[in-house]
């Protein structure tokens, strides 16, 4: 039967593909009463609360208010969709995006998206019939974007839940306390980051969409963070010793213009002088100074040099960074609407390497977030006064610094692109053997077109990115291998002991090293739209998320209610091509 359903406030038609609602698996009441008001202090109430407003949360508060229950999401910043938006990230996918390998409502998101730009935008009539239109046709995704338009995108999808009191969003709000025993999650505690006014949140079940996994120590849920050894995972990229303060590289990145003939040099950053002759120490070395056109290639780790020419114009054989993730292609539009190109800079010279973020206190976490900042300001500056131009003169000083673009006052995303989480001890941990296309060969014997990740008898979603680790806090350099088109288990959603707090973000059971391929935008997405869907399964069955895993017959519903509602549990056994 073929059939159109509503889904987050869209109807989508889908030809053979059915998606449903929770219609068979059982009817939850969305009338409850949502606020609740003590005194001077309020108190909220709904069926699930979700912590984190990034790509997993939205996911998660989608899936979760389709099938009729009640959310309240809370975001520490002031926009919600995550490492798209408020870090500044144009989507990292994989070259089948537009047909497998991501839900149907990451798939509808990114049409929207799409729509946008043809509705609103003066575009082109060439551009205006592209079918996968790309406003800024970078190279490192098939839709590189503003990060606004996402949002717009992402507030009219949720509008008409916000509309009927299904969904409150409390935006500007970090948790900071929670009650628990050890197996249930009672309260949650936000607070206003503007009024300071703190808000109880109570719910059966909460979800953890927080960029660090900020819920997992305040409830008391078992987690891991930074490195494990190869004794303890088995994994060949994994080191001998293991250190949990071992984590990625996080980056403040920023969106600049070029506008020729124009000086918009900002003022030299007070760090400046350090950045300029800062060289990282890694295992292995670094080609240079931090600010530069180099870096070490990422599988072989050896020297590497890459161009840079703010009008486009090519850089022979090395790779622009204008161009990587240039998010408007001026001539996409009509002739003469942008002066220039805009592009978001998310590279290997604004990777902070000289701090954690993860179990730090607040004032270590302010003191590495602003570090980062000033190492982006350094590179703009640097760009603007020092990088070798092919005239042979330096610098360009028509780079713009585009604070709109990225809604802050200084121009750098509102929040740290964050690469590595804490992640929970699950019922199940992806590793390398599992994903990692070299071990799984070793492993199953398996080549060539045979050669293919594991199958998970769980699995509630599928995705792929190679395995993409950066250079480290503690002095690793990259880590960059192939992996394969892998499955989602749902055993890697689900805490070993916690019963009522799953994760949606980059904070499920996954290893150091398989966080590499799981922890990009499509993956997020899917990851929390089946958390979105457990629980009002789990709650329209009376039973606790582990029970659907353990029950061969719970969990045939299960992944038929998420097969239904758009999301693929396997690769085709023959990829489309990309």
């Amino acid at each position: 039967m073929n059939r159109r359903t509503f889904i987050s406030g869209l109807t989508l038609s889908t030809g053979a593909l059915t998606l449903s609602p929770l219609e068979s698996f059982g009817s939850l009441s969305s009338n409850k009463k949502q606020v609740e008001i003590s005194g001077n202090y309020q108190r909220y109430k709904a069926d699930i609360v979700i912590a984190g407003g990034g790509l997993g949360g939205c996911a998660a508060a989608f899936a979760a208010l389709r099938n009729g229950l009640t959310v309240i999401m809370t975001e520490e910043t002031d926009w919600i969709g995550g490492q798209l938006t408020q870090q500044a990230v144009p989507p990292d996918e994989h070259q089948w995006i537009e047909t497998h390998g991501a839900t149907a409502l990451y798939r509808a998101f990114r049409e929207k998206i799409r729509e946008y730009y043809k509705a609103q935008y003066p575009l082109t009539d060439t551009a205006k019939n592209i079918e996968f239109l790309n406003p800024g046709n970078g190279s490192v995704s098939r839709l590189c974007h503003e990060p606004k338009v996402a949002l717009y995108i992402l507030q009219q999808m949720f509008a008409p839940y916000e509309s009927a009191r299904k969904l409150i969003i409390l935006l500007n709000h970090k948790a900071i306390n929670a009650e628990s025993d050890g197996k249930k999650v009672r309260t949650l505690e936000v607070q206003s980051s503007i009024s300071k006014r703190r808000i109880q949140l109570v719910a059966p079940y909460y979800v953890d969409a927080t960029e660090i996994g900020d819920l997992l120590p305040m409830t008391g849920t078992d987690y891991v963070t930074g490195t494990e050894s190869r004794s303890v995972t088995g994994e060949s990229h994994a080191p001998e010793e293991g250190d949990p303060e071992n984590n990625q590289a996080f980056t403040m990145c920023f969106s600049m213009d070029f506008v020729d003939g124009e000086d918009w040099v900002i003022p030299k950053p007070e760090q400046y002088d350090f950045w300029n002759t800062f060289v990282p120490k890694l295992s292995k070395p670094w080609p240079g100074s931090m600010l530069g056109l180099h870096y070490s290639n990422p599988q072989t780790l050896e020297p590497k040099k890459l161009g840079f020419h703010p009008e486009g114009i090519p850089t022979g054989d090395l790779l622009n960074l204008w161009l990587y993730r240039r998010i408007l292609h001026k001539d996409n539009f009509e002739e003469g609407f942008y002066k220039g190109d805009i592009t978001l800079v998310n590279w290997p010279q604004n990777d902070y390497l000289p701090g954690n973020l993860v179990d730090v206190s607040d004032e270590e976490f302010k003191k590495h977030v602003e570090g980062g900042k000033q190492l982006s300001l350094s590179l703009l500056y640097w760009l603007q006064t020092q990088a070798p131009r092919p005239d042979g003169g330096k610098g360009w000083k028509g780079l713009r610094l585009r604070p709109d673009v990225v809604g802050t006052e200084d121009g750098l995303a509102k929040y740290p692109y964050v690469r590595e989480s804490r992640r929970i001890k699950a019922l199940f941990t992806v590793l390398e053997e599992h994903v990692g296309k070299e071990q799984r060969s070793e492993v199953s014997g398996m080549t060539g077109e045979d050669l293919q990740a594991a199958e998970f008898y769980d699995s509630v979603g599928i995705g792929y990115y190679h395995i993409d680790l950066h250079p480290s806090s503690k002095g690793d350099n990259y880590i960059d291998f192939p992996s394969l088109p892998f499955q989602i288990p749902l055993g890697a959603l689900i805490p070993q002991k916690m019963e009522n707090l799953l994760p949606a973000n980059k904070n499920i059971g996954t290893t150091h090293i398989t966080n590499g391929c799981y922890r990009l935008h499509p993956v997020e997405w899917s990851i929390g739209e089946a958390v979105g869907m457990l629980v009002p399964f789990a709650m329209a069955k009376n039973v606790k998320p582990v029970d659907v895993r353990q029950d061969k017959g719970l969990l045939k519903q299960f992944q038929d209610m998420v097969r239904a509602q758009g999301i693929e549990t396997e690769w085709p056994k023959t990829k489309p091509n990309g």
